[in-house]
């Protein structure tokens, strides 16, 4: 199988990692935006609009670019490597492909198109307090009000909730769960907005009899949260093989200049071997995350693909992210140093959409529905 990009992809890492590069090329410059609202550089968030890549997966009626699975991998792996705060995951991937897959023609022209003009940020509210990833909605609940609906209930926590121009939001209905567009300016809306450990920004939520509008024909959205839900961690996987390829190049660098006892850490054969199985990790997470965007490039069973990537990406991750630190020493731990906000950037996407062991128990539930190999025969159905 060809895992090698084509020359308009290069053409696009390039593109993508020079802007970001000189943005945030080193720590201390994403240390700065991240301290200050909203937690992200608009004029960086504008530069990515220009060069078309915040409509990247839309189609090209709805003001995007026409691009695939595996052109969001690149753009996500980049934004990866030099720990970006920019939402491209969350807006563009999650809440954008939520729109595309469910909105009306007249709310994908305008929802869509603000977006890849980078005039509107939206974020998708989801996660309840006390529900634990996934795809329906359990407290939020969704009334009739005329010729619109109301909401009522918190979600919590609502990556980038409190700078978003509009929330989707998922809520109950008869029949499931619905999704539904608020405007930011919506009355019975109240948002608290917080800082989280890897820098990033998330809210709590309130509706309050909060107007809002059906997204797209209304009605039971689930499936389509599931899908969207799965394509955002296939991209998190990408941004995850990003952080772990910087992280890992730091800490080889690390051995080759740091001594011990008047010579290099990368002549204590024991130190290079833990280095070689942190390779190891990133490799074959790379592959599987890979596979997984080809999945979704191909019209595959996407789900169960980015739960196999998830798994694959959750282990690599703790792994290179402990390791990294460890082979740094008391200097990984520190605020100063690149390293630690590695690994807490790491951690947190290893949480926010279903951490490893969760991707493996939705996998063993699936176990029954394939057949048993039989190493030395046929597939036995037994």
């Amino acid at each position: 199988m060809d895992f090698d990009f084509d020359s308009e992809q290069n053409d696009l890492r390039e593109a993508v990692r020079g802007l970001l590069t000189r943005v945030y090329g080193d720590s201390e410059s994403r240390r700065r935006v991240t301290t200050a609202e909203p937690g992200f550089d608009d004029k960086t968030w504008s530069r990515l609009a220009e060069m078309g890549i915040l409509g990247l997966p839309f189609a090209e009626e709805d003001g995007g670019m026409g691009a695939g699975p595996v052109e969001v991998a690149v753009v996500a792996e980049e934004i990866g490597c030099v720990l970006a705060p920019e939402p491209f995951v969350e807006a563009v991937v999650l809440a954008g492909g939520l729109v595309a897959a469910r909105g009306s023609a007249a709310q994908r022209s305008e929802l869509l198109g603000a977006l890849a003009e980078g005039s509107l940020l939206p974020a998708f509210a989801h996660a309840e307090p006390g529900t634990r990833w996934t795809a329906s909605a359990a407290a939020v609940t969704a009334t009739p009000d005329g010729d619109g609906w109301s909401l009522t209930g918190v979600k919590e926590p609502v990556p980038h909730g409190a700078r978003a121009d509009v929330l989707l939001v998922s809520a109950v209905v008869e029949g499931g769960t619905g999704l539904f567009l608020v405007r930011g300016d919506a009355a019975g809306l109240t948002r608290t907005g917080y800082r989280t450990h890897d820098g990033g920004r998330a809210a709590s939520v309130r509706f309050a009899g909060t107007p809002a509008e059906a997204l797209g024909e209304g009605g039971d959205a689930t499936a389509a949260i599931e899908r969207a839900l799965a394509e955002a961690r296939i991209a998190y996987g990408h941004e995850a093989i990003g952080a772990m390829d910087t992280a890992l190049r730091t800490t080889a660098a690390y051995l080759k200049t740091r001594k011990q006892f008047g010579v290099p850490l990368s002549k204590f054969q024991a130190l290079t071997f833990r280095a070689a199985d942190m390779y190891v990790s990133l490799e074959l997470a790379r592959s599987v995350a890979l596979w997984a965007s080809m999945v979704a490039d191909a019209g595959g069973d996407v789900v169960s693909a980015a739960d196999r990537s998830r798994l694959q990406v959750s282990r690599a991750s703790r792994h290179v992210g402990k390791e990294a630190i460890q082979l740094h020493g008391g200097i990984g731990v520190t605020a100063e140093y690149s390293i630690g906000h590695y690994t807490s950037r790491l951690t947190a996407i290893d949480h926010v959409l279903g951490d490893g062991d969760w991707a493996l128990s939705r996998l063993a539930e699936r176990v029954s529905d394939h057949e048993t190999v039989d190493p030395l025969g046929a597939p036995y159905a037994g």
